[in-house]
Formats: structure tokens, C-alpha cells, sequence
């Protein structure tokens, strides 16, 4: 029994500082701020508790590098025609 309220109270202050760095990382995007490292970070902990985060945060890691891929051709394609 004390075990078990451990592991919920352990969940609960989890699923909060993952909320909370979301509304972190949201008001970053607006404000100085590394706002999109603080959101992932979010997802990150909240990730292990439900399975949308994990969705979205899969989806973000994707684009990421997708987004990667195309600067990286998109730099040879310029360095390899302006020599």
C-alpha cells in the first residue's frame, strides 16, 4: 500500500513538471528563451506516462530531422555550385 502511493505521488509530480515545462516552452516561443528545448523536455516526461505525447514527440523528432536533411543537401547543392 505505501508503495503504491509512492509510485502515484512520483506520477503525479512527473505529469506536473511535464505540463509545466510545456507552458514554459509555449511562452518561450513569444519570449527569449530556448522555447522548443523546454517543450521537448516536456514531452520527454510526459511521454512516459501518456501515449499522445510519445506521438508528438516522435512526430516532432521526425520533422526534425527531416528539416535537417533538406539544410544539409541544401548546403552541398550551394557549396558544391558556387566552386
Amino acid at each position: 500500500m505505501f508503495f503504491r502511493t509512492i509510485d502515484q505521488v512520483r506520477r503525479f509530480f512527473k505529469v506536473l513538471a511535464g505540463f509545466t515545462l510545456l507552458a514554459l516552452g509555449a511562452i518561450m516561443l513569444f519570449t527569449p528563451g530556448p522555447g522548443w528545448l523546454v517543450i521537448f523536455l516536456g514531452l520527454t516526461l510526459l511521454a512516459a506516462e501518456f501515449v499522445w505525447a510519445k506521438r508528438l514527440m516522435d512526430r516532432m523528432k521526425q520533422q526534425g530531422t527531416r528539416i535537417k536533411d533538406t539544410v544539409l543537401r541544401l548546403g552541398k547543392t550551394d557549396s558544391a555550385g558556387s566552386s
